[in-house]
């Protein structure tokens, strides 16, 4: 391959993932440019990342959501964000961001199943949700009354700056923060006894008999012990992936 041709290649790849308004895949470049392997396309995308990079570009290709994209860099986003007097774009609500960890860690999952570990109804994030397009309708589930089962999308990974479910946050390394966070508030509720509490008050009755009888205090509070611990363990892990994934997403859309 000649340098004019490779040179032309590489200025109509560039162009290709200028114009495109979501990540475009190394198949769909193939579509255009016939005749010429992935292989080649792959290089020449890194070829552009690296001279982006080499020469302080504010303009990055990143791969997301399966394909390339073309997005300012982080060290601009202060003039970006002066330039448009705005926030990047409306956050999520900790509701909605529990709700998508459990969907995106669990699917395809029932409206059902969602409210059994998050305990609240969840009619009004789901509609949220569908309306952004980051989790759609994934088919019935065959069981009785055959309800919808959801799941994540191609938006969900753009959002969060994925390129793959395989780059959530691995679920086991939230189990330790779980685990150590229940003992914390397993301790906070137990207060230590005071003096007057460990003492034994020996209160005589009147009686013919003159018997004396011994009464404990006693506090009509008892320390409530959560015997569900080990219960579900997606519920904690699920909801603190969601604040993982809240990181993400600011991390990201500052290279939006």
């Amino acid at each position: 391959m000649t340098e004019q041709i490779n040179t032309q290649i590489k200025g109509a790849v560039e162009s290709l993932i200028f114009i495109s308004d979501r990540p475009i895949s190394i198949q769909e470049i193939q579509n255009v440019l016939e005749g010429i392997d992935a292989a080649t396309i792959e290089a020449i995308v890194e070829e552009l990342k690296g001279e982006y990079e080499k020469r302080s570009s504010g303009i990055r290709i990143v791969q997301v959501g399966g394909g390339y994209q073309m997005v300012t860099s982080t060290e601009y986003a202060q003039f970006i964000k002066k330039f448009y007097k705005i926030k990047h774009s409306e956050k999520l609500t900790m509701p909605a961001l529990e709700t998508l960890s459990i969907i995106a860690y669990k699917q395809p999952v029932t409206k059902l199943e969602i409210e059994t570990i998050r305990g609240v109804n969840v009619d009004g994030v789901l509609k949220n949700l569908l309306e952004k397009g980051l989790i759609k309708i994934a088919g019935r589930k065959e069981v009785i009354g055959r309800p919808f089962v959801y799941a994540t999308t191609r938006n969900f990974l753009e959002y969060f700056g994925l390129n793959s479910l395989d780059e959530l946050p691995p679920i086991e390394q939230f189990v330790q923060t779980i685990q150590e966070k229940e003992n914390l508030q397993s301790n906070a509720n137990i207060t230590p006894l005071e003096q007057d509490d460990i003492a034994i008050k020996e209160n005589y009755t009147s009686s013919e008999e003159g018997v004396s009888g011994i009464r404990y205090k006693q506090d009509n509070t008892s320390t409530e012990i959560n015997s569900n611990i080990n219960e579900d363990k997606a519920v904690s892990q699920t909801i603190d992936a969601s604040k993982e994934l809240q990181k993400n997403s600011k991390e990201n859309s500052n290279t939006e």
